[in-house]
């Protein structure tokens, strides 16, 4: 009589362990709660008026094979889910009609079947059965992938010719819904497909509380990485083991890999904007720009500081440094929230403000003003990604989070200067210095690589 008992104990305990492993597999972030995630997919709804298809990328199809799969950003935007080949289905409420019957708003998450075979090499997945599923995920319904093209068929109309509104592809972008997509065309060849990006970008636009805290221990964690390489740049020490060192700094902080390429350019190389071999043996005499941050539970940071490599700027080094300084302490004072953008030729630009002092003050060897030398925009959104997906229409105010990062960069005396930090707007539109606590005033640069 006892054997049943056992094999019932062994049963349940077998499958409190499984829980345990698909959540973990599930939610290896600091993640949001899944209210959050709830509410961007009514907001998505609401604002599509129709229905909405997404897939996750598959585990092969990662876009950065040496850090292991990233979740596609406005997937997990709306999920907070890192399974690969994953699909949601949402639409908002919906009135009857002659071909259509009402429906109330719907929210499916769509698993792929688990294959044994393959999670002995990449680890337990979350799969449809498991019978908590929409707890842990928040989703209200969650379905095997093969029930996904009946689900969509229930939702859309079949007398006209229903949008569905996905990740289209653009010329210079893949999609991970193209293929999946292609399917339904075979159930209902009606179907047409709409972008449904620029409303995720609105969305996405401006960052919530949760979002904001995400990005906030990415900056932290970024901004002590920096103070570590103040201490350990020198003459003759590489390019690479200051790069090293950043990712080890902000690794150990959580950061689950770099939110970018890390630079680390010397000398010639601290002119040229995306340098990225990191290789070089950095010289007494000259700077190293380092633009280099991590990337905290999806969410990125950017930040950039330039320093003298013996510790001391000469009169001409100072002199840009401070041009640069300047430029970006102009366009954090001509900030107006709900009104400032970045654009050029604009008279609400930041990027203006920065360009005009840059031209203002100092010259190049030849007696010309330096403003030719700034040759990049001032500044970008930073979210799920470095440069991140926003509406360009909106002037910036509550909810932002972007970049200010002025720079001038002479190739002919081997001198670039790039700083950056990152910024957020508060409720009452305040402009807030999310990296202010690392320095970038020239003195205290020199003073902390001095070790005082």
């Amino acid at each position: 009589m006892r054997k049943p008992q056992l094999s019932f104990f062994l049963a349940g305990f077998l499958a409190g362990i499984f829980l345990l492993l698909a959540s973990a597999t599930s939610f290896t972030l600091d993640r949001q709660p899944n209210s959050d995630y709830h509410v961007r997919r009514e907001a998505l709804a609401e604002k599509a008026g129709g229905v909405i298809v997404l897939f996750a990328p598959m585990e092969s199809e990662g876009p950065n094979d040496l850090y292991g799969f990233r979740q596609e950003d406005n997937f997990y935007y709306l999920s907070g889910l890192t399974e690969p080949g994953a699909a949601l289905l949402i639409a908002p409420d919906a009135e009857g009609k002659a071909d259509k019957p009402a429906h109330s708003y719907t929210e499916i998450l769509f698993l792929p079947a688990r294959n044994l075979t393959q999670e002995k090499w990449t680890g337990p997945k979350l799969g449809p059965e498991n019978p908590e599923a929409p707890k842990i995920t928040g989703f209200d319904h969650v379905e095997d992938m093969a029930k996904l093209p009946e689900e969509v068929i229930k939702l859309v109309s079949s007398g006209a010719h229903p949008p569905i509104y996905t990740d289209v592809a653009s010329h210079d972008q893949s999609s991970a819904s193209a293929e999946p997509l292609e399917f339904l065309k075979d159930v209902n060849s009606f179907l047409i497909f709409l972008d449904v990006k620029p409303m995720i970008e609105s969305l996405r636009t401006t960052k919530d509380a949760g979002e904001l805290a995400l990005i906030r221990k990415a900056v932290d964690a970024s901004v002590a990485a920096h103070f570590a390489a103040f201490k350990a740049v020198k003459p003759e020490v590489n390019e690479r083991e200051i790069s090293a060192l950043l990712q080890y700094e902000w690794g150990k902080r959580g950061c689950e890999r770099p939110a970018y390429a890390p630079i680390v350019g010397s000398g010639y190389y601290s002119t040229v904007l995306h340098y990225s071999d990191d290789d070089k043996v950095m010289k007494s005499g000259e700077v190293v720009v380092i633009d280099a941050a991590g990337e905290y539970s999806m969410y990125a940071s950017d930040i950039t500081r330039t320093l003298p490599i013996n510790g001391h700027f000469t009169a001409r080094q100072r002199e840009i440094y401070d041009i640069v300084l300047g430029a970006q302490q102009a366009a954090e004072a001509a900030f107006k929230s709900g009104k400032s953008n970045m654009k050029h030729e604009d008279p609400d630009s930041l990027y203006e403000v920065a360009r005009n002092y840059i031209n203002t003050h100092g010259k190049d060897s030849h007696g010309d003003t330096l403003g030719k030398y700034f040759i990049h925009g001032l500044g970008h959104p930073v979210g799920l990604n470095v440069h991140d997906s926003t509406d360009h229409s909106v002037p910036l105010g509550p909810g932002q989070v972007f970049t200010i990062e002025p720079g001038i960069y002479i190739p002919e005396e081997n001198l670039g200067v790039r700083i950056e930090d990152d910024y957020y707007v508060d409720q009452d539109g305040k402009l807030i210095k999310l990296s202010a606590a690392l320095p970038s005033k020239a003195e205290d640069v020199e003073r902390l690589m001095a070790g005082k």
